[in-house]
């Protein structure tokens, strides 16, 4: 039977994972939102 507690001990979150995370936070995501008001102001033109 697999001890979670050990197991969980043992644990180290990847690099590439905790990178992602950063890379994540830093970078100026465009969501759904941002898109449909550009939209909406190229339609007024």
């Amino acid at each position: 039977m697999i001890n979670f507690e050990e197991e969980i001990e043992h644990f180290k979150p990847s690099l590439e994972v905790e990178d992602i995370g950063e890379a994540i936070v830093r970078s100026d995501l465009t969501d759904m939102t941002d898109i449909m008001m550009e939209l909406m102001k190229e339609v007024k033109r």
